[in-house]
């Protein structure tokens, strides 16, 4: 019976391994039959979707270097603003300092006018410290080489006591604020 219970059991494992090699014969025939794309039509489409992926990335790399701009310009024109702050009240003052400077130079011969341009002079000094203390500077004119940057000539003039392209005289005070010229100096040059 034992022999009888081997030959069976033998026999189903034939069985089982006949199916098996059936079943992956049926396999390898479907296998066979599914058609694979063919290189032809998968290299155009791989070809097409790298391209896009790549014009995505070049896309993007060209935001980024805009925003990277944009950031570095905003920051930028936020310190000139902050820096520069009081250019346009600065800009309003300076004839007001120019009517004090005037009002200073002339001559007084009795006590009550001398008194008063002793008042005008300290309000004088207390503006221009107010503007220093904001960046505010005169530019230094005569003596020095002309400039046209910070110098406006209204006037030319040959003087051997000046070398040329010299500042010989200043009929208005230019001043810069910080390293902006506000308003520039008219000067007379020599030739």
């Amino acid at each position: 019976m034992e022999e009888k219970n081997n030959m069976t059991s033998e026999m189903e494992q034939t069985e089982e391994k006949q199916q098996e090699q059936e079943v992956e014969e049926v396999f390898a025939e479907q296998a066979d039959q599914v058609e694979e794309p063919q290189a032809e039509e998968v290299n155009p489409k791989v070809a097409e979707l790298e391209a896009k992926l790549e014009d995505a990335e070049n896309r993007y790399l060209r935001l980024q270097a805009d925003f990277d701009n944009f950031r570095r310009r905003s920051r930028l024109d936020l310190e000139a603003s902050a820096k520069y702050r009081a250019q346009s009240l600065v800009s309003d003052i300076l004839p007001a300092l120019d009517n004090f400077e005037r009002a200073l130079q002339t001559e007084s011969d009795n006590e009550q006018t001398k008194s008063l341009q002793k008042g005008m002079e300290m309000v004088y000094q207390s503006l221009v410290v107010a503007l220093q203390k904001e960046g505010v500077e005169a530019i230094e004119a005569v003596g020095q080489e002309f400039d046209p940057h910070r110098h406006q000539a209204v006037m030319q003039e040959s003087d051997e006591n000046y070398g040329p392209n010299i500042v010989v005289a200043e009929f208005q005070k230019g001043y810069m604020l910080k390293d902006r010229v506000i308003r520039p100096s008219m000067v007379k040059v020599n030739q």
